[in-house]
């Protein structure tokens, strides 16, 4: 028998609370005097350090052009600005709400498409029962830093002739089953700069493509679509990156092959321990993720537990969670004015299922043998958690039909 859960008295596992993300940083003397000479420069923003960067990353995922920008959001929104599309644009509902936002920020009406419940990403066969004349965009996304089915994806986009854009926020690192690194496939890849993914600049984000025209318009997109002269040719926004934040990604960049490796290490240990007890299971992933999120799924009816019971537990223990994505998007309010036109089954099964569990490079093997340990006693103790929990049901934690 395990110890007692603190849910139900007993003593918590940890004596302070575990965030479920935190960044890594490698802060030294060389780069605190890089920022103390861009401070003495004067030029704060899209200046030497950006091309610096950009030319760091187009060499580290191995495609012809990168343009830094103020977040992945904004990231988004200037590539599909830049294409001029109109129309519907086919996206998965299980994804963040900025994927979403972009498309709609540009006109364009949301059609949901559903997701691979075994993966977590975008499914090629939804994409097809969801395109139609009217589809002027696939979004797709690399779900939690797995990549999602791009093969078959470009195959569909091809046919139909529309352009295929990769969220990819969660995936700089990946790499796809081939081996190349995630950022040279479809019209563009967009990813996030944010202080919960591997690599951070504390905001910012970086949109890959090897369409040298498209990057070309993009670098005036970023600009309010001002080319110098102060005519603005379209209506950009201002998307630029500063000169700190693109010093701290060139810096960061150095470390992040290290940084990768101790995220899937920590990642395997939790699957190793996991894996031992029923009704937890693991997306699976094609190719190589970045484990931007370490997600378990949980079956109720074999668990013992809803994912839902299972995080107020881990709350009990100091040990923080998050629920991704639930709602997803073709249930939140800012979407109610565009209900889904197919079932979604696997999208509901993954908004029920799925959990967060904490996960940073410099975490330590402790943290996630604790976390292992509240989750076993979870298990063993899930009938007097039960009877001590309010249960309001157990929507979408069905099987997927």
């Amino acid at each position: 028998m395990t110890r007692s859960p603190a849910i139900l008295g007993g003593v918590p596992v940890r004596t302070d609370d575990l965030p479920v993300a935190r960044p890594t940083l490698h802060t030294d003397t060389t780069l605190l005097g890089e920022i103390h000479d861009v401070l003495g420069s004067g030029m704060l923003t899209n200046g030497r350090e950006v091309a610096k960067f950009e030319r760091a990353v187009a060499d580290f995922l191995e495609v012809e052009q990168v343009v830094a920008v103020s977040n992945c959001t904004t990231g988004l929104l200037l590539v599909l600005k830049c294409l001029g599309i109109r129309g519907q644009a086919v996206l998965p509902s299980f994804t963040f709400m900025a994927t979403g936002h972009a498309a709609v920020w540009n006109g364009l009406e949301p059609v949901w498409a559903d997701s691979d419940p075994r993966t977590c990403t975008l499914s090629p066969r939804s994409v097809a029962q969801a395109t139609t004349a009217k589809t002027a965009v696939v979004l797709g996304v690399h779900t939690f830093g797995s990549p999602c089915d791009v093969d078959n994806l470009e195959v569909l986009t091809g046919g139909h002739g529309v352009p295929l854009v990769l969220d990819s926020a969660h995936a700089f690192g990946s790499r796809y089953r081939d081996g190349r690194p995630v950022g040279g496939r479809g019209t563009a890849e967009v990813f996030s700069l944010s202080p919960t993914k591997p690599l951070t600049t504390g905001e910012g984000g970086l949109i890959s493509t090897n369409d040298a025209g498209l990057a070309a318009e993009l670098r005036v997109a970023r600009e309010y679509g001002n080319p110098g002269d102060y005519d603005s040719r379209f209506t950009g926004l201002n998307g630029r990156m500063g000169e700190i934040p693109a010093l701290l990604g060139t810096h960061n960049l150095r470390h992040l092959p290290e940084v990768l490796d101790r995220r899937r290490g920590l990642a395997e240990r939790y699957r190793e321990r996991l894996a031992q007890l029923n009704g937890i299971a693991f997306p699976e992933t094609v190719g190589q993720t970045t484990f931007k999120d370490f997600v378990i799924l949980v079956d109720p009816a074999d668990f013992g537990l809803s994912r839902t019971d299972l995080a107020a537990v881990l709350r009990a223990e100091r040990i923080s969670t998050r629920a991704y994505f639930d709602p997803p998007l073709h249930r939140q309010r800012a979407y109610r004015e565009h209900p889904p036109r197919l079932d979604l089954p696997g999208t509901e099964y993954l908004a029920g299922r799925a959990l967060t569990l904490p996960l940073f490079a410099h975490m330590g093997d402790a943290d996630v043998d604790q976390v292992c340990e509240a989750v076993e006693a979870a298990y063993e103790h899930s009938a007097a958690i039960i009877a001590r929990l309010p249960q309001p049901g157990t929507r979408r934690e069905s099987s997927p039909v």
